[in-house]
């Protein structure tokens, strides 16, 4: 019987020729990261069940990218930092890219990829749930526990069981005004935030694959709000580009096979698709964006894990050249490498940064920022009933601050054309 890309991913980490979805397996750990949030309690946790004197399975293979909480006054966010460095520091860890040093990097998504640490092949453990954004390197790539995190660094390995497999299958080419986020937005409004509870999100078609790597990465990292375990795209030209780039590891190209069993399949006409917005308080209340002309806005935002591209900003920027924007509209880059680049791309001569200071964006430094609200001095926090526009991946009370407030979840093309006339927009409208 054939097998999809995860099962045989998980079958080679688990030493067995084969697989079936419900499988309990034993796994070996090829990258295990984790950050400032999670890392201090998943520490607390190694070294209470493994003793307060014990090494971690393979330094080599832990990667500790600060990133949440970072540009803050905050005492227990500090606190935090610190808990890290001592570990680092007592385990000789190699992978730590420390805040407030020159080996910051900024949210840990983008930066694993930018480091070189999302192989195709391989598997990937992570202390935060968007970890599944490599899955866009065809690599098994899933957030866990703090407790699952704690076992892995005392033993390179977990129990899993092996998920079922979903197809998603985009046919066609895409639209200007169409990007990865409204492609999974148009899943989640159609399968709901359980849809895909426990089970891996493999995308296929010629849409996919005409994706950039990092739009690739916009789908797989919001499979989570479908309840998936994984998301998966098989590994192309672009990818072993890209992976070679920034490391000497080839890993291992796998597809699905032919026969493979898919629990379900979708398929969607790209060209049929229309920019869309997720509004409060779901990432699956899906909504065409332009009938959302009524939603007046208090502030835009740009950046997380999910938007914070440099392929983010290239399309807002796009919008926003040569005009100015009628609410307070925020941009973070995700990390330094993207912070960087806006400074050095241009677009008719101008810099991409130049280009967002021009038309009324306040920029703050890379990180996670608001994406989770974190403590009163973090930028672009949202307070009171703000409603707001963002490129980020949940809208839950709350989840950009204020219990009051609202988020509204859309592309970095709707959220420069909202920023522009100050209500949500679709980008047609003004292209």
């Amino acid at each position: 019987m054939g097998m999809t890309i995860t099962e045989k991913i998980l079958a080679r980490h688990g030493n067995r020729r084969e697989v079936s979805p419900g499988e309990n397996i034993w796994v070996n750990v090829d990258v295990l990261l984790t950050h400032d949030v999670c890392g201090p309690g998943t520490i607390g946790i190694f070294k209470k069940e493994f003793g307060p004197h014990a090494k971690v399975w393979d330094r080599e293979k832990v990667v500790i990218l600060p990133d949440h909480y970072i540009f803050t006054q905050d005492p227990h966010a500090r606190r935090n930092l610190e808990i890290l460095r001592e570990f680092v520091k007592e385990q000789g860890l190699p992978h730590f890219f420390d805040a407030g040093t020159e080996r910051y990097r900024g949210v840990c998504h983008v930066a694993l990829a930018e480091e070189g640490f999302t192989i195709p092949g391989q598997v990937l453990f992570g202390t935060d749930s968007h970890t599944c954004t490599a899955g866009a390197f065809g690599e098994f790539a899933t957030g866990i526990g703090n407790t699952d995190a704690a076992f892995i660094l005392g033993t390179g390995k977990l129990w899993v069981k092996v998920p079922e497999t979903m197809h998603f299958i985009f046919e066609g080419e895409i639209p200007w005004y169409i990007m990865a986020k409204d492609m999974i937005l148009r899943i989640l409004g159609d399968i709901g935030v359980e849809g895909a509870s426990y089970r891996a999100m493999e995308f296929d078609g010629e849409a996919i694959f005409s994706l950039s790597i990092e739009e690739r990465m916009t789908l797989c990292n919001m499979t989570v709000e479908a309840g998936a375990k994984n998301g998966i795209i098989a590994p192309d030209e672009k990818t072993s580009d890209f992976v070679s780039s920034k490391t000497s590891q080839k890993g291992e190209v796998l597809k699905s096979d032919p026969d493979a069993k898919y629990v379900s399949t979708l398929t969607y006409r790209v060209q049929e698709l229309e920019p869309l917005v997720a509004v409060p308080y779901s990432p699956a209340n899906v909504v065409p964006a332009r009938k959302l002309k009524h939603v007046h806005l208090d502030q835009c935002y740009i950046g997380s894990c999910t938007g914070g591209k440099i392929e983010d900003f290239r399309a807002f920027a796009k919008i926003l050249k040569g005009r100015k924007v009628k609410v307070r509209t925020v941009a973070v880059p995700a990390t330094r490498r993207v912070e960087k680049r806006l400074r050095e791309e241009k677009l008719d001569g101008v810099t991409l940064e130049e280009i967002l200071i021009s038309a009324g964006v306040e920029i703050g430094p890379p990180s996670c920022a608001a994406c989770l609200g974190g403590p009163e001095d973090t930028f672009g926090r949202l307070r009171g009933k703000e409603v707001c526009i963002s490129t980020t991946n949940r809208n839950f009370p709350g989840r950009m601050g204020s219990m009051e407030s609202q988020t509204y979840l859309a592309s970095p093309l709707t959220v420069a054309a909202s920023a522009i006339t100050g209500y949500i927009t679709d980008v047609r409208d003004i292209v």
